[in-house]
C-alpha cells in the first residue's frame, strides 16, 4: 500500500454512522483514504480500532504502526476495485498448498509433516467440498478440478475487507487451505501460524537460527495474527 507523510493536526479521532458502514472523524471531519475515497468500513468495530490508532500518533504519523487503517485504506482502494483479481489470486494457490508438498527425507520430518497437515486437508475435503493430494518434492501435482473449482467460489464469496485479510492470511502462510481455515477458525490463528512452518521450524532444530531470521519470522507472525484480527473486526456486529 502506497505510504503517507503526514503530521499530527487534529486533536481527536471519532466515529459516525455513514452510507455503508462507518466513517472515521478527526475532529469532526471525515478521514479519506491515499486515493482520496471517504474512509468508510463495514463496521463500528472496525471504526472504533481505525480511530484509536489516529488517537495513538505522536506528533508525526507513523503508518506501520496502524495496521487497521492500513488494512482497510488497501481494502478501499485496491481490493475493492480489483476484487476479481485479487480473489483469482488468492484462489491460485489451492493448486501448490503448502499443505500438498511433502518431504521425502528426511522420514521424521515427512511425519511430521503429515500428522500437522492431514488433519487440515481432511476439513478442506470434508467442510469445503475440497479434497486436494499431497505429493512428495516440489513439483505441484495436478489438482482436482471440482476441488479447484469450490475453492475458487468459497474466496469470491469474500467480501473486499474480508479479502484483503484472506490474502494475508495466505500470502504469509502459503497456503490457502490454512488462511481459509484461519477464517473459519478452525484452530487458533497462533496454531496455523506454527502449522505453516513446520519445514522452517524443523531447520532451525537441525541448523539454529540467527537473530536476523528470527525476527523476519517474528514479523511475518504478527502480521498474519493482525490479519486474522482484522478479519473479525470485519465481520462484528454492525
Amino acid at each position: 500500500m502506497t505510504e503517507w507523510a503526514l503530521k499530527r493536526f487534529w486533536t481527536e479521532a471519532g466515529i459516525d454512522a455513514a452510507e455503508g458502514g462507518y466513517a472515521v472523524l478527526l475532529d469532526g471531519r471525515p478521514v479519506k483514504t491515499p486515493a482520496k475515497m471517504p474512509l468508510v468500513v463495514p463496521t463500528r468495530a472496525m471504526a472504533e480500532a481505525i480511530a484509536l490508532e489516529w488517537d495513538a500518533q505522536d506528533a508525526q504519523v507513523a503508518p506501520l504502526t496502524m495496521p487497521v487503517t492500513r488494512a482497510a485504506n488497501a481494502a478501499i482502494d485496491k481490493v475493492r476495485v480489483q476484487r476479481a483479481e485479487v480473489a483469482e489470486l488468492i484462489a491460485a494457490y489451492g493448486e501448490s498448498d503448502l499443505l500438498c508438498h511433502r518431504a521425502e527425507s528426511p522420514p521424521a520430518l515427512a511425519r511430521r509433516q503429515a500428522a500437522a497437515w492431514d488433519p487440515l486437508l481432511a476439513w478442506a475435503a470434508e467442510a469445503l467440498g475440497a479434497p486436494l493430494t499431497p505429493t512428495v518434492g516440489v513439483i505441484p501435482m495436478r489438482q482436482p478440478a471440482e476441488s479447484l473449482a469450490r475453492l475458487r467460489a468459497r474466496v469470491a464469496g469474500f467480501d473486499p475487507f474480508e479479502l484483503t485479510a484472506l490474502h494475508d492470511l495466505v500470502g504469509l502462510s502459503g497456503s490457502l487451505v490454512i488462511g481459509l481455515a484461519a477464517a473459519e477458525t478452525v484452530e487458533t490463528p497462533e496454531r496455523l501460524w506454527d502449522l505453516s512452518r513446520i519445514d522452517e521450524t524443523w531447520q532451525e532444530e537441525q541448523w539454529g537460527s540467527d537473530a536476523e531470521a528470527a525476527e523476519a519470522a517474528a514479523a511475518r507472525r504478527r502480521d498474519f495474527l493482525q490479519a486474522r484480527r482484522f478479519l473479525d473486526l470485519s465481520r462484528a456486529s454492525r
